[in-house]
């Protein structure tokens, strides 16, 4: 050990006595002749504060060989990132899907909200959502419930406080969205959500709240908005016994809607999808179609329109499937493979309704 290494080895101990954890890394990589540490993301943009035990996450962007972010001539590779957004509603974790970007145009988003029990890394390989945004262009957000936020990670759509626009978790994602439109260069005309069972819900919630933030929605297995507000009218809700709730429609302001479900849903029943449709203001329907998946499940397509004559709503029905993403990954949980595929369809609708 010659003597300029122990040098460097002693300043690095010494930055590590006095906490200054960054600089100490800096100075064990001069002392191994290794480059210094890339600076931390900037996307954490809110400190810590005191008693929040939840601790931010730096992103890691996956570059291609040889390449950085925005090099002249080289496109940025695509990127899964994690994060962490707080503001005064509360905070949650994230996962952030971002494709290669050819050119500086703005793309959409999609945000994904996972169902009970589930996670984000779990939902996107059932959704193969990330596939498609790879294809197509476009990011997909995938908010993290958390165990503190609810034991089962489920959205808690069925409490008062988190049904309104400003309040818990719709104030929470809302601002979450928002951050990564601005970091992102996000087309803001063209943003989007769509959620399963409680993410349906809560997706629901979200665009009802705020039309103005999402150009459309999708439900996958979930309940309207109103359909309950504590634990016992929330199982009512489910097992379809409830009547569908009596809201007025803002005057066509709440996003166009498509919305899938199984009608041998035993978790959430099939009555639900019209009430969602409903909910959301739709008023006529206008067409049914009726066809099958490739693997032969039958599914029935009815149209929805509005009050001034445009389509506000897709509803399919797959006649024989559970409680499970339509066309998922078998490697994700609640899917099913054999149905039409929920997510190309949700994508198609959501981009043919960017916000006017």
């Amino acid at each position: 050990m010659n003597e300029e290494f122990q040098r460097r080895w002693d300043e690095a101990a010494r930055l590590v006595r006095d906490g200054s954890l960054m600089e100490a890394t800096a100075a064990i990589q001069r002392a191994l002749g290794g480059p210094p540490p890339a600076p931390r993301s900037a996307t954490a943009a809110v400190p810590p504060q005191a008693g929040d035990d939840v601790i931010d996450v730096e992103a890691r962007v996956v570059v291609e060989p040889g390449g950085t972010p925005g090099a002249a001539g080289r496109p940025p590779a695509e990127s899964f990132t994690a994060g962490h957004f707080r503001n005064e509603c509360g905070t949650r974790d994230y996962k952030l899907f971002e494709p290669a970007r050819p050119d500086a145009r703005a793309l959409p988003l999609v945000v994904m909200l996972h169902g009970c029990t589930q996670d984000p890394d779990d939902f996107a390989r059932g959704t193969r959502m990330n596939a498609l945004a790879r294809a197509r262009g476009f990011l997909v957000l995938y908010p993290a419930q958390s165990q503190r936020g609810n034991p089962q990670r489920c959205w808690n759509w069925f409490k008062h406080n988190h049904q309104a626009r400003g309040k818990g978790e719709p104030g929470i994602l809302a601002g979450m969205v928002r951050h990564v439109v601005a970091m992102h260069d996000v087309d803001p005309a063209r943003v989007y959500v769509a959620g399963l069972s409680a993410g349906g819900a809560m997706a629901a919630i979200l665009g009802d709240a705020y039309p103005e933030l999402f150009a459309a929605v999708g439900v996958h297995s979930g309940l309207p908005v109103g359909a309950a507000n504590d634990v016992q009218s929330a199982f009512a809700a489910m097992g379809g016994g409830a009547t569908a709730p009596r809201r007025l429609p803002k005057a066509g302001a709440t996003p166009p809607t498509i919305v899938f479900h199984g009608d041998a849903d035993a978790t959430v029943n099939v009555v639900n999808g019209e009430r969602v449709l409903l909910a959301a203001g739709v008023t006529a329907l206008d067409d049914v179609q009726r066809g099958a998946s490739a693997s032969g499940l039958p599914y029935s397509r009815r149209i929805w329109i509005g009050g001034q004559g445009a389509e506000r709503g897709e509803q399919w029905t797959i006649h024989g499937a559970g409680h499970a993403w339509s066309g998922g990954d078998p490697g994700g949980t609640f899917t099913d493979p054999r149905g039409p595929d929920a997510s190309a369809e949700m994508l198609r609708f959501f981009l043919a309704h960017p916000r006017g």
